[in-house]
């Protein structure tokens, strides 16, 4: 368990408590949503394309939903593809950028000492040495991808390894060091980063040498335009939801890194008190795996996208992060099927990022980093995007409204909110209260009495599962499946409902009530007749009517299995 982990779990150690009466003071001082310096959109320059009519449209909400001024908005004529040649990119966006910056007085050139952190010598003294802005927010129709350019030749990348000695890129992360445009760095390979895995939030600044750029994109205008839209609500009223993390359970020496990021991340989310499921499959969440309420989600590693987020439904919550490790996850932007950053957001995601090209694995974002400075520390989204990469000038693109901050207010200001208009969300406030006391060892006893004296269990799906799980936990078999039941009758989602039908399903198995089960099972046949994995069911079915002597089930359900396997 690293260090920040260790320190989570230590803080949340010493101030989460559940008083004699079950009140909400322990997550109020968690201090996972320690607010941090307010963002404002007059820190942000709106970049659109005016050549595409939706991406002027885009700016223009986005700029009036967060307070940007007008001279902060800017358009450039520029191509309507995706992929931008490398003289367009920056004849017509780079410098004319850097020098609107200049015109506007948004921030100020001058000479300063060489800047450390970029790994190379400088050309020119010439940095940023006062800014307003921080943020550059690329609109819907600005290109995403810069192509190879075979003309260009730089000393620095003869002294690259040969995988390394290419200067395609995503349009956003050469951006990024717009503010040392000046010092002519190169543009083959990847940059260091100066400012990945910091925790000051100063450091994020372009008189550090760093311009936090991100982009509202996706398939179509319209998803575009709604994750600005989504964004805010979620700051209204908080981030809440389930998390979801997909191990590949590797010991390959290439490829443990990123299952060490993704299981550090599960970690932090789950010591931060979100109900966190954790797949350790080599392969990734199957078709049938009943995610509801999806919050936060990190995975890896299909080509294009699969598993429950190829379903026709997927149950992403306002604000949700999802994001999946591929080296083409942002190959296109424009599709709802193919890769993983287009369908993310097409399902109903609100931030995510993605490589446009090969960018290797150290190349990638570092989502341990990111779930911490997220989550924890309370970063914006494109401040927490920024200190997880590890290098710069190269490939990842960062999509959704990098001021949003879900965390801005603490969970007790939350939770008066929540009293005072009835919103639903309180159970999610009791629902992360309860796993923040049960993962520092708080008696069950204390938190099941918890649950019984608190009214809004009876009337929450997720509290009710909480109390049954926690029911069958301290060996209370016929109160659990009651509480399940009851559960089951307040289900808002077709995916909440199949999940708690699978776990009613394995407290039966587990207690020998076999035809209670064998009937779950054809109740999840019934009623999701498009269930993604019926030969398992089958499969499980089999043995059930087997062990009950039911030889009209047992034909049944083998001859469905041959049927689906191709035997018959």
């Amino acid at each position: 368990m690293n260090s920040i982990i260790l320190f989570i779990a230590t803080a949340l150690w010493a101030m989460c408590t559940v008083s004699a009466s079950g009140g909400p003071d322990s997550l109020a001082a968690s201090p996972a949503i320690k607010p941090t310096s307010a963002n404002s959109g007059r820190e942000v320059v709106v970049v659109f394309n005016t050549r595409v009519p939706e991406s002027k449209e885009i700016a223009s909400h986005y700029a009036s939903a967060r307070g940007v001024p007008a001279d902060q908005i800017i358009g450039f004529d520029l191509s309507t593809e995706e992929e931008i040649n490398r003289t367009e990119f920056r004849t017509r966006l780079q410098l004319p950028l850097y020098q609107a910056l200049q015109d506007r007085k948004l921030w100020r050139v001058g000479e300063r000492p060489p800047f450390p952190g970029t790994n190379q010598a400088p050309v020119s003294d010439k940095v940023v040495l006062e800014s307003k802005i921080r943020y550059a927010v690329l609109c819907y129709g600005v290109p995403v991808r810069i192509q190879k350019d075979p003309t260009v030749r730089e000393d620095a990348a003869e002294k690259m390894r040969p995988e390394m000695q290419r200067n395609e890129a995503a349009v956003d992360s050469e951006l990024a060091f717009l503010p040392l445009l000046e010092r002519k760095l190169p543009i083959s390979g990847p940059l260091n980063n100066p400012v990945y895995g910091s925790t000051n939030l100063a450091a994020l600044h372009p008189t550090n040498g760093i311009l936090m750029v991100a982009r509202l994109d996706g398939p179509t205008p319209q998803i575009a335009r709604a994750l600005v839209d989504k964004a805010m609500q979620a700051e209204t009223n908080g981030l809440w939801g389930n998390s979801y993390f997909d191990l590949r359970n590797t010991t390959e020496e290439g490829y443990r890194t990123g299952d060490n990021w993704i299981r550090n991340a599960s970690e932090i989310s789950k010591h931060l008190g979100f109900e966190t499921m954790v797949d350790t499959n080599a392969g990734t969440f199957t078709a049938s795996y009943p995610m509801d309420h999806i919050a936060y989600y990190a995975g890896w590693y299909d080509e294009n996208v699969s598993g429950p987020f190829a379903q026709p439904d997927v149950d992403f919550v306002p604000g949700a992060f999802a994001y999946h490790l591929h080296s083409f996850s942002a190959g296109t932007l424009r599709t709802t099927t193919r890769h993983w950053v287009g369908p993310l957001l097409n399902k109903g995601a609100t931030i995510t990022m993605g490589t446009v090209y090969e960018p290797y694995l150290a190349g990638t974002p570092d989502i341990s980093t990111f779930t911490s400075r997220f989550l924890f520390h309370g970063f914006s989204f494109g401040e927490a995007a920024c200190a997880s990469q590890s290098v710069l000038s190269w490939m990842t693109t960062v999509v959704g409204d990098p001021l949003y901050k879900p965390f801005t207010r603490t969970p007790e200001q939350l939770h008066d909110q929540f009293m005072r208009t009835e919103n639903p969300l309180m159970e999610w406030y009791y629902a992360r209260l309860m796993n923040i006391n049960l993962i520092n060892g708080k008696p069950l006893s204390v938190c099941v009495t918890m649950l019984e004296d608190l009214g809004l269990t009876k009337t929450s799906c997720i509290l009710s599962e909480k109390l049954a799980s926690l029911y069958w936990t301290i060996g209370k078999p016929s109160s659990s499946l009651f509480t399940y039941n009851r559960a089951l009758s307040l289900a808002s989602s077709p995916q909440q409902k199949l999940r708690i039908l699978m776990e009613r399903i394995s407290r039966y198995t587990e207690s020998g009530q076999d035809s209670e089960a064998l009937a779950d099972y054809a109740t999840i046949l019934k009623t999701f007749p498009d269930h993604g994995d019926k030969l398992s069911l089958y499969r499980r079915m089999l043995p059930l009517a087997t062990k009950l002597n039911r030889r009209e089930d047992q034909e049944t359900y083998t001859a469905e299995i041959e049927r689906l396997t191709g035997k018959k």
